[in-house]
């Protein structure tokens, strides 16, 4: 299995000088595996531009392309490059599109496709010539072609959002987008006149028992892609409830979950590239410090764009 990463940014594009090293495009994944090669998208933000403009030139001249674009949820910055993704022009191109949809009245094809309207974009979804077929998923598993299993999460974020766990020949990969650790919903001060001793367990119990879920969901894995668009300091400094993780949440997570590579993705739109490089340095450090003697040392990297695992 190979994973080259398109787009590695969270909330909204920010090119410019600052980006430069670690890329500007937001979240798209392109991930290959098997003897034919097969191709799974992973998120159609900025980043699927580019990517779809290499496989005009790598993979169209060896025959349609065929592909299918699992989206982790329908937020803008990550849907907003599907109208500039070339293969949807061409009429052989053969796409499946999987995803969660929020409101039961929306078709995932109408959020999807609601871009490519007049009013926005200068063609319409019903002038798009690929064969493409839509699929509405939940928490599932999925089996594709040359023995590819796909398993499907819940994640806490603001809407409905799914982390993909996929499974080849013994090796895993998940992905963790826009997903923030599950809390105490029912968390009052001690001496606040509402606090519920009874109520404040039960919502310390289900965000415990919603969190180990998602542990287990990227254990044993060979390489986890987790949103960390927070240091934590800056995540309990007004943050929480915005549906993203700080970096010391998911390096933590990956730690016990034995996960052997991290790749945190999802950057703030904010942070430089120096900035960046301070940070991967910092928390190196700290792990290093911290890992038990004869245990092995988790392996962990911020992403960039190009970079290819």
């Amino acid at each position: 299995m190979n994973v080259t990463l398109w787009g590695v940014r969270g909330s909204i594009p920010c090119p410019g000088p600052t980006t430069v090293r670690y890329g500007g495009n937001t979240l798209c994944l392109e991930f290959r595996y098997g003897p034919s090669n097969r191709l799974v998208i992973v998120d159609a933000g900025s980043g699927i531009r580019p990517l779809g403009v290499e496989l005009m030139k790598t993979d169209f001249p060896h025959g349609p392309i065929d592909a299918k674009i699992l989206f982790s949820h329908t937020h803008w910055d990550h849907i907003m490059g599907f109208p500039f993704f070339t293969p949807i022009f061409i009429p052989t191109t053969k796409l499946g599109i999987y995803g969660p949809v929020t409101f039961e009245e929306d078709t995932l094809e109408s959020v999807i496709g609601g871009q490519l309207q007049y009013r926005y974009f200068p063609v319409t979804m019903a002038e798009l010539s690929a064969q493409m077929t839509y699929h509405r998923l939940q928490e599932t598993v999925l089996n594709f072609e040359d023995d590819l299993v796909v398993k499907t999460k819940y994640l806490n974020h603001p809407i409905t959002c799914l982390g993909y766990r996929f499974e080849h020949e013994g090796k895993v990969i998940v992905t963790l987008f826009d997903h923030e650790p599950f809390r105490n919903l029912f968390a009052t001060e001690v001496d606040h006149p509402d606090h519920d001793p009874e109520i404040f367990e039960e919502g310390e119990k289900a965000a415990r028992e919603e969190n180990a879920r998602i542990d287990a969901f990227m254990a044993g894995a060979d390489v986890v892609l987790h949103d960390a668009q927070y240091t934590q300091k800056e995540y309990l400094k007004g943050r929480k409830g915005w549906g993203h993780s700080s970096m010391e949440w998911a390096i933590n997570a990956a730690a016990r979950s034995g996960v052997k590579k991290l790749v945190l993705i999802h950057h703030d739109p904010e942070r430089t590239d120096d900035q960046l490089d301070e940070l991967q340095n910092t928390y190196q450090r700290a792990i290093q410090a911290r890992s038990a003697p004869g245990r092995p040392v988790l392996e962990f990297v911020f992403a960039r764009e190009g970079m290819v695992l």
